[in-house]
């Protein structure tokens, strides 16, 4: 079905459709799992002038392809390229818009290890990075230098879960022939439109929603017409491609992306609604909350919100306890990622890398990734872990 023809079907309806073809799997529903490296050639003709769709392992096969086009008509990009992992993504997209003398402009609130990127790999490069307040809106402009060639978003911000004003800030960057790249891995295609909002790149880790069950790792950038050829280009180079199973289990995930998006923002919102009453906490920092930092963004721009949020503790409570708390979860985990079946909670103190703003927020930070468990037993071991941490009270 083409991509005109889709689009006018709900997001729902879309998911169940988009990249798979049984008229060309002898009527099996899925994608089968294309493996291999070599492609062979008819003719000579054939491959002197490298007549083929895929005329090695490195530039894809019909499973990988099946993703691109499926994430490609979701994100209402140009064309969409994997890596094998979102950290993968992430240097590919910078790649693609960064050169040697290039000046890049990074919010403060980033995803830490795109932040050990630009320090490690990107100042050997000779690319300078400056880093921003995420709130700082059109004010952005005051930092763009004749060299600046990238204009990086990242909303919500990871950990504090600052919404940014996208739409201006991008019609800034255009003026000034600025590429802007998004990591939207918080929101997906689903809840917040990137190239819809003026993103000419945006990024997102399939580890999290798309894989939705914590056992593959994937990377997707997507990219407008002008930024296709140059994304494209890029990833051809690097041949960084993700292996067929990866992308067969990211095709079956994304049949229920949709139902298990809705599913955690609605325990999300319940469970950070209860965390907000509770008290031993003193913040819920969740974009849907009125008080999160661009939470107005959030409401004009946003479609809705995922199952990641984190919580502020009151001043008096200290981490001796919050390790005890943490240390004896019954459901809760402590691991990085998110988007999975599984609920997470981590600590964790921006303070230690952030360099441009003041991460103060008046008491210990926990993240939290609200899975698929029942709610009411979430409540109940987040209570007896609060139990726990109130008994390290003097």
């Amino acid at each position: 079905m083409s991509k005109e023809s889709m689009s006018r079907f709900s997001i729902s309806t879309q998911i169940t459709q988009l990249g798979r073809d049984p008229a060309q799997q002898s009527g099996f529903v899925n994608t089968p799992v294309y493996r291999g490296s070599t492609v062979v050639f008819p003719t000579v003709s054939d491959i002197e002038n490298n007549r083929a769709e895929f005329n090695y392992g490195t530039a894809g096969t019909p499973t990988i392809a099946n993703l691109e086009n499926a994430w490609t008509q979701l994100a209402g990009a140009a064309g969409t390229v994997l890596s094998p992992s979102g950290l993968g993504a992430i240097a590919l997209a910078l790649f693609t818009t960064l050169k040697s003398g290039d000046h890049l402009l990074m919010p403060d609130s980033v995803y830490k290890p795109t932040r050990l990127f630009c320090a490690g790999m990107l100042a050997k490069m000779g690319i300078e990075t400056t880093y921003y307040d995420p709130q700082i809106g059109t004010d952005i402009e005051t930092l763009f230098r004749p060299n600046t060639t990238t204009l990086f978003l990242e909303s919500p911000g990871s950990q504090s879960f600052e919404i940014q004003d996208i739409p201006a800030m991008t019609a800034l960057a255009k003026r000034r022939n600025i590429a802007t790249i998004l990591d939207n891995t918080w929101a997906t295609p689903i809840f917040f439109k990137a190239h819809e909002h003026g993103c000419d790149l945006s990024v997102e880790a399939g580890t999290k929603y798309l894989g939705g069950h914590s056992d593959l790792l994937m990377g997707i950038v997507s990219a407008n017409e002008q930024w296709w050829p140059k994304l494209r280009e890029a990833y051809d180079l690097m041949a960084m491609l993700p292996g067929a199973e990866d992308c067969f289990l990211a095709l079956r995930g994304l049949r229920t992306m949709h139902l298990r998006l809705k599913e955690a923002e609605k325990r999300g919102l319940e469970m950070a609604h209860w965390l907000k009453s509770r008290p031993e906490v003193l913040k819920v920092l969740h974009p849907a909350f009125p008080d999160c930092p661009g939470h107005e963004f959030w409401k004009r721009d946003f479609l809705g919100a995922s199952g990641l949020f984190s919580i502020i503790l009151r001043p008096e409570y200290t981490k001796a306890g919050v390790d005890d708390m943490l240390d004896n979860m019954s459901i809760f985990a402590m691991g990085y990622s998110w988007g999975g079946f599984e609920s997470l909670i981590i600590p964790f103190n921006c303070a230690n890398y952030r360099t441009v703003t003041q991460w103060q927020p008046g008491g210990l930070a926990l993240r939290l990734q609200i899975g698929l468990e029942d709610v009411s037993d979430l409540q109940t071991d987040l209570a007896e872990g609060f139990e726990r941490l109130n008994a390290h009270q003097s």
